[in-house]
């Protein structure tokens, strides 16, 4: 079988579920027929949506992680099948993974929309893994650099523990 990068990227957020002691399970989750590439059910009941970036970029250091319409609602998807469902960015050159409540990518999405008018068929997700700080999460104002829609501060040892508190 082929290695896929999302083999190799997921498997480190997977590696830390599966040493987790309170771990018992992890299965892909179907939506409908479609066995999907990003999400999983965690315990039967935690669901949990994975996306990488490898590089940051050049200019800001930002991990851009872009979510299409296809991920919103397979994410929407997975929470009706979980109690609590969370996002998680590998972000691979720093080393670290940063997760986030479903609800709190939910607020970015509906400030982003809010200051846009009206929805966009891609978000743009950016994540930030300062030197001895937390990470932050965050989007940008439409049509401006450096001003971004709120920000989630996520401590650096938020994930794997808070998807089974």
């Amino acid at each position: 079988m082929k290695i896929h990068d999302d083999h190799m990227y997921h498997g480190a957020a997977l590696t830390q579920v599966a040493e987790h002691p309170q771990f018992t399970a992890i299965n892909a989750f179907k939506n409908n027929a479609d066995t999907s590439r990003c999400g999983f059910l965690v315990n039967h009941d935690i669901g949990i949506y994975l996306k990488y970036a490898t590089k940051k970029t050049k200019t800001f250091g930002e991990f851009v992680f872009t979510f299409t319409s296809t991920n919103i609602a397979e994410i929407d998807a997975l929470s009706k099948k979980a109690d609590k469902t969370f996002i998680v960015f590998v972000c691979v050159q720093a080393k670290e993974i940063c997760c986030i409540r479903r609800t709190e990518l939910q607020s970015l999405i509906a400030k982003r929309r809010a200051a846009r008018g009206h929805d966009e068929d891609i978000y743009a997700v950016l994540v930030t893994v300062p030197s001895g700080k937390s990470c932050r999460v965050y989007m940008n104002y439409p049509g401006e650099r450096k001003r971004s829609l709120g920000q989630v501060i996520v401590p650096r040892k938020r994930f794997p523990n808070a998807i089974f508190e």
